[in-house]
């Protein structure tokens, strides 16, 4: 590791607010940022990596507290470091995935500051680079790297009634079940955070109304092999983009408890109270869609082409794999399926509390380039932004339906170290006359070329 990285390694205490200059300037160290290190560090290539708070937050703080990896550990993680301890068809806990991006960050001595809120990134004018304002003072930086994650500002509807009477938060605020008041909840939206946490307050005594909407429900495993493994070896995972009509399409899928199938039905056969899409709240009476029965029809149709896309796989490439005929055993349908509740007074249903898992938007105000659309939303090709010198790293489909997971980012950021580097090379360029030139002042017996040339780096204030 280079001086100029063990440098930035350097405790938080005593940074001034001198200028700082340095390459390419990384922003976030979530899974993200710590992965573009590692490649920018093999490469050689002098980085800082600023954090807002502690390396991999969200998964300390921003989660709720029973949560598991989604993947097992043999898969969700970087290729050069294995989870420690851990089994490896294990789901790993949010604090052993935080505590795994810190020490993968110790592993190549990344040079993260942490405590270092950015402000404001704009180019200058009239000569390379970008000026990035921080908490900390002013940097200057060749390249900007934003790996600040799909996951910034939690997002809840407009529909969201204004009513004292519920206690109502975002999936990013739920922690357990003992923090919400007593009487019964609705859970708005059924992706893998909403079901997730509808299931724990069911398990903890809770009557929970689930509002369903499109989904895809992968099975958890399949023949011995679970499902991240079959969306590998059929390559769904480099899917380069997402299907029609798939757009807004969530994911089902649990690592809970050693991890299981999602299963709708069983959840409702459980006691828990299935609804469709949440449409309007009106003097605290919500109406729901009539859909429910069609999201779970269209939900179980995914689930089944999984299965056969598998036995096909299988059959084609004679594997000796267990068969599993039960796995398209289906419950019948419950009540709350074939009679559908379609309007629900919440205070006549005992329902004190609303969840809304909703899902999260960017928040790029402070990116002051040409690196996003007229709503705000990130332009690139494989992170590569409209913005020459601007970069984007562990967002959803950035280049394929994998680049939201952990190993996805780590190839991506790949590509894009590999991007600044032959931009560097480029921008290094000298044509013959400029080569002579060069030469001509190195030979210059007073070394005055090498005083007034040599590039000056200060590393938050450790020049």
């Amino acid at each position: 590791m280079s001086d100029l990285n063990q440098s930035a390694l350097q405790k938080d205490t005593g940074m001034t607010t001198e200028k700082i200059q340095i390459d390419t300037l990384v922003i976030g160290a979530g899974q993200a940022g710590v992965a573009m290190s590692e490649h920018l560090s093999r490469l050689g290539v002098a980085h800082l990596v600023l954090e807002r708070k502690r390396i991999a937050e969200a998964w300390r703080t921003g989660r709720w507290d029973s949560l598991v990896a989604n993947g097992p550990a043999w898969h969700d993680r970087f290729p050069g470091l294995e989870f420690e301890g851990l089994d490896p068809d294990a789901f790993a806990a949010k604090e052993q995935v935080a505590d795994y991006f810190e020490a993968y960050a110790k592993k190549f001595n990344a040079p993260i500051r942490t405590g270092v809120d950015v402000q404001q990134v704009q180019r200058n004018a009239g000569r390379p680079g970008f000026t990035v304002e921080t908490s900390e003072g002013v940097i200057e930086a060749n390249q900007v790297v934003i790996a600040t994650g799909p996951f910034q500002r939690p997002v809840i509807p407009p529909i969201a009634p204004k009513d004292e009477r519920f206690t109502q938060i975002h999936s990013a605020e739920y922690r357990n079940p003992q923090q919400l008041p007593e009487g019964a909840v609705l859970v708005v939206g059924a992706g893998s955070s909403g079901v997730q946490i509808a299931d724990e307050l069911q398990r903890a005594g809770k009557q929970v109304y689930l509002s369903v909407g499109a989904h895809d429900r992968p099975p958890r495993a399949y023949r011995n092999r679970d499902f991240c493994w079959w969306l590998g070896v059929l390559g769904e995972w480099d899917a380069e983009a997402v299907q029609a009509g798939k757009e807004h399409v969530t994911i089902a899928v649990s690592g809970a408890r050693g991890g299981h199938t999602v299963d709708f039905r069983r959840l409702a056969h459980q006691g828990m109270t299935l609804v469709g899409l949440t449409q309007s709240f009106n003097d605290g009476v919500v109406t729901f869609q009539a859909d429910l029965a069609d999201n779970l029809a269209r939900g179980d149709e995914n689930y089944l082409a999984l299965l056969d896309a598998a036995d096909a796989y299988i059959a084609r490439n004679g594997l000796d794999l267990p068969e599993e005929p039960e796995a398209r055993t289906m419950l019948p349908e419950p009540a709350c399926v074939t009679n559908p509740v379609l309007e629900l007074d919440l205070a006549e249903a005992g329902v004190t509390s609303v969840i809304w898992a909703t899902g999260y938007s960017a928040d790029y105000s402070w990116l002051k380039v040409n690196a996003c659309d007229a709503k705000g939303k990130p332009q690139h090709q494989r992170g590569v932004s409209s913005e020459p010198g601007v970069y984007f790293v562990g967002l959803p489909w950035l280049s394929r339906r994998g680049s939201a997971f952990i190993w996805g980012v780590w190839h991506d950021a790949k590509h894009i170290a590999d991007h600044i580097v032959k931009q560097r090379t480029y921008l290094a360029y000298r044509d013959a006359s400029q080569r002579q030139a060069e030469a001509e002042r190195k030979a210059r017996p007073d070394g005055a070329y090498a005083d007034s040339h040599a590039p000056k780096l200060s590393i938050m204030g450790v020049s």
